[in-house]
């Protein structure tokens, strides 16, 4: 059972935030006749009362109390009313604060029959930016509603990357990276095997997989054994592992497995799928008899809240007699945290974790998500001076059960 002090606190900000948009609700409609705004009332407030007793269920029951996919999407849409309401007291507040501000002017510096012009409609927020709010507020509730069809819609995104030090027996080797699967989030496997199908049909030369294979739990991969296993590659499939799959977000032990069995569990997932789980090593790939190097490391993060497991210091000797390096890393923010300052002979990094927040704005030549000021390199490629680092948005999803505007993501890189 989760925090009743924690739970109490959430409750009493979602009816704070309720109360606040009710007087917005109350203003919108107060040309309206008695029938119409008690069924807006009544509506409203139904909707607000089921929200919080949907809460409730999900916080206080156990895991197996409702379906799955039942608590996946009551979850999603409780928090998507709260995010809907809180964007748009956004602008009720602003407006309120103008206002107040306008009014206590009045007071200060306006007298007699000017002030009661001033004041004439009160500290009331008006009708339009109440609309607005609501407006917005709405259009989020409804972008997030409708994401949830978008979870399985894999784009597959084609990039061609220069190198000059690329050996010529690579050029034209074709690089299929996925990030983030997230197993536990699933609940369509038909879904998630069309996705698996899709990587295959690019035949690429190599499949690099950059951690999160599950979202806690080594068994949350069982019952997907047979669809990741199809995953084949002339040079083989690598994989490393994500910070999710510590199983540091569960209060261990769990079904009388510790934290320490469950990892090493997902050890043998991988190795049951048939991919080779790099763990602060590096081997060596050949094409046409040349060589170059794969690095992969576990989850090393520049961000304190997330682990630094990850210990270039023993992947990287070896490595140096290698014209080429790829780095497997899960957190971008390795990226300049380490990489750049400490390993410039490392030529490309492979990393997801942000999943673009699963949010956002993404198409050619303009891209934007809320996860931009948490990541500086968020979703796609980065160069700097002769190093580059790609970015995959996810091929999973966590948390939301949907994507809006940041669509799961197949990529495939040619290296030229």
């Amino acid at each position: 059972m989760r925090s009743p002090f924690g739970a109490f606190i959430f409750i009493a900000v979602m009816l704070l935030l309720d109360i606040y948009v009710f007087q917005a609700l109350k203003t919108v409609t107060q040309s309206a006749s008695p029938k119409i705004k008690t069924i807006v009332y009544f509506t409203y407030w139904s909707i607000s009362v089921l929200a919080v007793v949907g809460f409730l269920l999900f916080t206080f029951s156990s895991q197996h109390f409702l379906p799955k996919l039942v608590r996946t999407y009551l979850f999603a849409t409780i928090i998507g009313l709260f995010l809907a309401k809180f964007t748009a007291i956004i602008f009720f507040l602003a407006d309120d604060i103008r206002r107040v501000i306008q009014w206590a002017a009045g007071k200060l510096f306006y007298r007699n029959t000017e002030i009661s012009t001033m004041s004439s409609d009160g500290i009331s927020r008006s009708v339009f930016l109440s609309w607005l709010g609501l407006g917005v507020g709405s259009t989020l509730f409804g972008s997030l509603v409708y994401g949830f069809g978008n979870k399985y819609k894999y784009d597959v995104k084609r990039v061609q990357i220069a190198f000059d030090n690329l050996p010529a027996g690579f050029k034209g080797m074709r690089v299929l990276h996925i990030s983030d699967i997230h197993s536990g989030s699933f609940t369509d496997k038909q879904a998630v095997l069309h996705g698996v199908n899709e990587i295959l049909k690019e035949k690429a030369d190599i499949i690099l997989f950059t951690g999160d294979l599950v979202n806690d739990r080594a068994t949350e991969m069982d019952e997907y054994l047979d669809v990741f296993s199809l995953l084949k590659a002339p040079m083989g499939v690598y994989s490393t592992l994500g910070n999710h799959d510590y199983g540091d977000y569960v209060n261990w032990p769990d079904n009388g497995i510790t934290k320490e069995q469950n990892l090493e569990n997902l050890k043998k997932v991988h190795a049951q799928l048939g991919w080779k789980l790099l763990m602060n090593e590096h081997v060596a790939l050949e094409r046409n008899g040349e060589q170059i190097a794969l690095i992969g490391i576990e989850n090393w993060s520049n961000k304190a809240r997330f682990p630094k497991h990850g210990r270039m210091d023993l992947a990287y000797p070896g490595a140096e007699k290698y014209p080429f390096k790829i780095l497997m890393s899960h957190d971008p923010s390795h990226w300049e945290g380490q990489v750049i300052t400490h390993y410039p002979a490392v030529d490309l990094m492979l990393s997801g974790h942000t999943h673009g927040m699963q949010f956002g704005v993404d198409i050619p030549g303009f891209k934007w998500s809320p996860v931009q000021y948490m990541y500086k390199q968020w979703a796609g490629l980065y160069e700097q001076v002769q190093q580059k680092l790609y970015v995959n948005r996810g091929f999973g999803f966590i948390g939301y059960p949907g994507r809006v505007g940041v669509l799961p993501e197949i990529t495939v890189i040619e290296l030229v």
